[in-house]
């Protein structure tokens, strides 16, 4: 049994023999179950033994000599002598030396701990609002042994392949067409790569993709529709001879989503055909469109009759009673 690092140090001689075991962590403080165990196969010849990491003494026979609790002798027989470096750490990576004495001379057989790291990533950019035009950077910062690979990749149906292979992603001039998420993914080959996301918002002012006017008799009930894109969502606002119509006006509903208004006749006089201006507003700006309510032309109603869409409109009768007796009381007044 060894007493003093002195006399042990008698014992060290070179060999040409050199294991590599490498030991993989799967996170910050979760190991694989299986901890690395140095084996140093010796014979009957071999009188003393021990195990050093670098100039450390961590067990000479069966006695213990450094304090990690983590060391622990697993067998020290005539014909094996192992350790075991239990929830290992990469602290632990390094060379371990296995130092035995025989009758003839002393020998040394070392073996290198390598201790893999699953990427981590520590940190990354939030989620960005931001209007066109301007320009955006995006960090995705990763840990690992070895060093993970870190690659940008945006989360679109027109994208293809990765728009940067590095931690650092940075756009000049963003359209809107390049909203969306913008995927990070860190990997190097230890365990699954690891994927983060940042949602990337790209504000633009309101654009009056479509805006159609429409033929309706009177009678009927007929829609006026305006659609605009815009981020933030478009507020919408209707004008006839720049007078607002407001909801709740007799005979006019309007209806408003996020991307679409409608101005709805309830029964369309010969009054409510004429222009009417669509405005779309959000605070980057606004825009406007003219829509035309007209009259049903004779081809419309021809098809729409066809199509089994006729509806006669019902006929309006004017009734005149008077007090006053009339030159002609035998004349019976017509329909106005």
């Amino acid at each position: 049994v060894f007493r003093s690092t002195e006399s042990l140090r008698t014992w060290k001689s070179e060999i040409a023999n050199v294991l590599r075991l490498q030991f993989c962590k799967t996170s910050d403080a979760e190991f694989q179950k299986v901890p690395p165990r140095p084996k140093c196969t010796i014979d009957n010849r071999v009188t003393r033994v021990a195990w050093l990491n670098r100039s450390t003494i961590l067990y000479a026979g069966n006695d213990k000599w450094c304090l990690d609790p983590r060391v622990v002798l697993l067998s020290n027989t005539q014909t094996q002598y192992s350790i075991e470096i239990q929830n290992v750490d990469v602290y632990d990576e390094g060379p371990y030396t296995c130092s035995v004495q025989t009758d003839n001379h002393p020998k040394t057989s070392r073996v290198h701990l390598i201790v893999q790291v699953s990427p981590k990533i520590v940190e990354i950019s939030s989620d960005i609002s931001i209007n066109e035009g301007n320009n955006v950077s995006l960090t995705c910062i990763a840990t690992g042994r070895p060093e993970p690979t870190v690659t940008w990749r945006h989360i679109s149906p027109k994208a293809v392949g990765f728009v940067s292979e590095d931690e650092y992603l940075e756009i000049q001039g963003i359209t809107r067409e390049q909203s969306g998420d913008y995927e990070c993914s860190a990997s190097n080959d230890v365990a699954a790569p690891v994927v983060r996301r940042v949602k990337v918002t790209v504000n633009y002012p309101p654009y009056i993709s479509e805006a159609k006017g429409t033929g309706v008799p009177v009678g009927q009930t007929g829609t006026l529709q305006c659609e605009a894109s815009a981020v933030p969502s478009a507020e919408f606002q209707w004008y006839k001879d720049d007078k607002r119509l407001v909801e709740g006006k007799k005979g006019v509903k309007v209806e408003n989503r996020p991307f679409l208004s409608k101005l709805i006749f309830l029964n369309v006089s010969e009054h409510d055909y004429g222009n009417y201006t669509c405005v779309a507003s959000n605070k980057l700006g606004h825009t406007n469109a003219s829509i035309t309510l007209f009259g049903e032309t004779e081809a419309q109603a021809g098809q729409r009759k066809r199509e089994g869409r006729w509806t006669q409109p019902a006929p309006i009768a004017h009734l005149c009673c008077s007090t006053v007796p009339s030159r002609f009381p035998d004349h019976i007044p017509s329909p106005l």
